[in-house]
């Protein structure tokens, strides 16, 4: 089983890195930290260090000073179940889920995990079923229904549902083979541009600009990370997109918000003007979404030389099922882990992951693969598109291997991480949240601005200076 530095460096190495860099890598902690017989310590640590340590090239880059990079396990698996640990005004979180979100089984024996947290992803499932939004008629409709009947129509409804399979199973499917002949994160040059100088600052990201484009956890968490470095993000929403208000506290610590409804003609005018000054351009709309609306890569390329663009998916951009949506619970069930850790657990059904760490990993490795994009584009020029999936997150911590006694660990309570918390003003009230965990030596992650409400902000940039 291979050691946290050594995945590490087979992550940088796929993208470039210069193996001199991990000399300054001090990863500390040992494993399991949470109860799992999947490697989620390691897999926290790991995205979370690469994602510092590109930080900490770009400053070589952009100043020649090396530094140190440490990344304590525990600290991390902390971090990739913040949205926990937040309090606002001392209240803990409320309830994340939907009432008839969950699990249920089908008529055939088998189980079916739902995520409706989303009115229109609840009124779906619930038209396919012809029931009412109660977990009981939701459970009696089902026993009426093929598993795999009902997760093919259900998406066909516009729904996200998943039918849990065992790993062996969700090996034997074509969008399987389809996410294994990916990278885990894919970087590719999609036009040319001449190499963009790094703008004056005394932090890593300093004086480059983020349009953030995604909801929920994963593309928050790459948004709040590229500001934990000093990036300017502006976190786009429309006025008529639903949102998790506890997710948005805890992910937009050091973002703008603003609206912008794609939706019209004037907001896709309002979006593009922002773009010729934009560095990264990151969304998590299904594969080939936005290039309707004239904001592919290639497009966003063409107004704006020298971006890098971030796409993030849930099953990957080949494969059948390149278009289905997907979150963290659902990419777990598909793939074959709520099966093996209830089996692991003796449990008869599905059993989750102790953290959303699919969602948490996969933001991490899409802040990590913008920054060695934009790396790359200081040093030689062009247009740069970074691809990352949560499945493909998932074939990389399923190969990771297991952990035998992992399920005999405690779990973290937030009375033990007191020195993992800090307390700020925010547009929320006073918030208690976990800090960033990777710990650089010459420029500390910290997050300037406070997290605010949606549409707090007007659609234009600051002026820096």
């Amino acid at each position: 089983m291979q050691s946290p530095l050594d995945l590490l460096a087979d992550l940088w190495a796929s993208t470039g890195g210069d193996a001199a860099a991990l000399d300054g890598v001090t990863l500390t902690g040992e494993e399991p930290q949470l109860p799992s017989s999947f490697r989620v310590g390691a897999a926290a640590q790991i995205s979370i260090a690469a994602a510092g340590l590109a930080a900490a090239e770009i400053w070589k880059q952009r100043s020649g000073q090396s530094q140190q990079i440490s990344v304590d396990m525990r600290h991390a698996v902390v971090e990739c179940r913040s949205e926990r640990y937040l309090q606002r005004d001392s209240a803990p979180p409320p309830s994340l889920w939907d009432p008839i979100a969950g699990v249920y089984q089908t008529g055939d024996g088998r189980f079916v995990r739902l995520h409706t947290n989303f009115p229109h992803h609840r009124d779906a499932v619930c038209r396919v079923l012809n029931c009412a939004p109660e977990r009981e008629a939701v459970q009696a409709a089902l026993r009426h229904w093929n598993g795999e009947a009902f997760e093919t129509a259900a998406y066909a409804a516009g729904g996200v549902v998943a039918l849990m399979r065992s790993h062996e199973q969700w090996m034997a499917l074509p969008q399987a083979a389809s996410i294994a002949a990916l990278p885990l994160v894919e970087i590719t040059r999609t036009g040319e541009a001449a190499p963009k100088p790094w703008p004056a600052g005394d932090r890593p990201l300093a004086g480059l600009r983020v349009l953030d484009l995604s909801r929920v956890i994963a593309g928050p968490v790459a948004g709040r990370t590229w500001a934990a470095h000093g990036a300017e993000v502006m976190l786009v929403s429309g006025p008529q997109l639903p949102a998790i208000p506890w997710l948005t506290i805890d992910t937009g610590r050091g973002k703008l918000s603003s609206f912008i409804d794609l939706t019209t003609r004037q907001g896709l005018d309002t979006l593009r003007a922002l773009l010729p000054q934009a560095d990264i351009f990151s969304q998590g709309y299904r594969p080939n979404a936005l290039a309707a609306l004239g904001l592919s890569p290639q497009h966003v390329a063409a107004i704006s030389p020298g971006i890098v663009y971030v796409s993030l998916s849930a099953y990957g951009r080949a494969g059948p099922w390149s278009d289905r949506r997907g979150f963290d619970s659902l990419v777990q069930c598909a793939t074959g882990f709520n099966h093996a850790e209830g089996q692991a657990a003796g449990v008869a059904g599905p059993k989750e992951l102790p953290a959303q760490i699919l969602d948490h990993a996969t933001g991490y490795l899409m802040a990590f693969g913008a920054m060695m994009a934009r790396a790359r584009q200081a040093r030689e020029g062009g247009s740069w598109h970074v691809e990352v999936s949560l499945a493909r997150t998932a074939q990389w911590l399923w190969q990771m291997g297991r952990l035998q006694d992992g399920l005999t660990a405690a779990d973290i309570m937030r009375a033990g991480i007191a020195p993992l918390l800090e307390e700020t003003p925010s547009g929320f009230g006073l918030l208690s949240a976990v800090r960033h965990a990777a710990v650089l030596s010459w420029t500390p992650a910290k997050w300037v601005r406070p997290a605010v409400p949606l549409g707090n902000d007007a659609a234009h940039w600051p002026v820096f200076g």
